[in-house]
């Protein structure tokens, strides 16, 4: 007991000093740079709404099994600070070009959020072998016209892998016939969300027993556009935030193979590391390019200083 004590106390003496310091102007220094004064973040946690609109849907939350379920999937994410700053800051980044292929596709802007959910806007990889912003599993991406060799993977091209998940949601929204559904089913399968509802005789997805990772999932994409479009409630200041800008580009297309990237790069004015920052697809030092094939580079804008960064100077 008395080794418990020992061992407890300096965290005890560190809870009390943050506490004290939760809602101190903390100041912050950076080389080169007139000090700045900010404000320490401390979550705020606010009642949840009565409804909320998804997908042109409203949903009512009033029943006590949805409120706690909601409930506590805003408080893990709310409460994940490190990721969901990183989140906010990378969203700045990609949601304009993920809000146009959306729209161009006929599906919810809310549907954004999947990617939040799904990768937290990173190029993740599962244990299980699903990759990208939208996850995708090998062989639904290559039914969604993905391709993946030795040479490039296309669940990691942004613009194509968000092509493919709108055509996933749309396939599935077509036999579901409910957006809400169909976010389930991003996660179980079209066959699985109906299968769950025939044995249990349900018509909807907030009537159905699920497994947990699916029926905490609908509530996780609601936590996610809770907080993501009134952070401030929950102690979040975009406005104060070094925010990633989207990146300054231009696309060319590609007809033939390139057999050094580095190489390749280099001749444009810019070197691989940009190049691969720009197509994560890429993932060798080579690109071959099939009769009749034909690829999209990104590259930067003509208009960006492509002079190597000196970050000793």
């Amino acid at each position: 007991m008395m080794h418990y004590m020992n061992n407890i106390f300096p965290f005890l003496l560190l809870t009390i000093l943050l506490a004290a310091c939760e809602n101190k102007q903390v100041p912050l220094r950076k080389s080169g740079h007139p000090k700045e004064t900010v404000t320490s973040t401390a979550v705020i946690f606010p009642n949840l709404p009565q409804s909320m609109e998804f997908a042109g849907t409203t949903i009512n939350l009033q029943d006590e099994d949805l409120r706690e379920r909601l409930d506590r999937e805003v408080l893990m994410t709310a409460y994940y600070q490190s990721g969901w700053v990183s989140c906010l800051k990378r969203a700045n980044r990609y949601f304009p070009e993920i809000e146009r292929i959306l729209k161009e596709e006929g599906v919810p802007d809310d549907f954004k959020y999947l990617a939040i959910i799904e990768s937290n806007l990173l190029q993740a990889v599962s244990p299980v072998g699903a990759q990208g912003f939208w996850q995708f599993m090998p062989e639904t991406a290559r039914l969604y016209g993905l391709e993946m060799n030795n040479e490039i993977d296309e669940r990691l091209d942004i613009e194509k892998s968000t092509h493919a998940a709108c055509r996933y949601l749309k396939d599935a929204n077509t036999v579901l016939k409910d957006w809400v559904m169909t976010t389930a089913a991003y996660n179980r399968g079209v066959g699985g969300v109906q299968e769950d509802m025939k044995w249990q005789e349900t018509e909807h997805y907030f009537d159905t027993y699920q497994n947990s990772e699916t029926g905490r999932y609908v509530f996780r994409l609601l936590a996610a556009k809770l907080i993501y479009e009134n952070p401030e409630a929950y102690g979040y200041y975009p406005s104060k935030m070094e925010l990633y800008e989207p990146f300054r580009i231009q696309k060319v297309a590609v007809e033939g193979s390139i057999p050094n990237l580095a190489d390749w790069a280099s001749d444009q004015g810019f070197n691989i590391k940009i190049l691969r920052k720009l197509n994560p697809w890429l993932k060798t030092t080579k690109l071959t390019v099939r009769e009749g094939q034909k690829f999209t580079l990104v590259l930067p804008s003509a208009s960006e200083n492509l002079k190597p960064y000196n970050a000793y100077n």
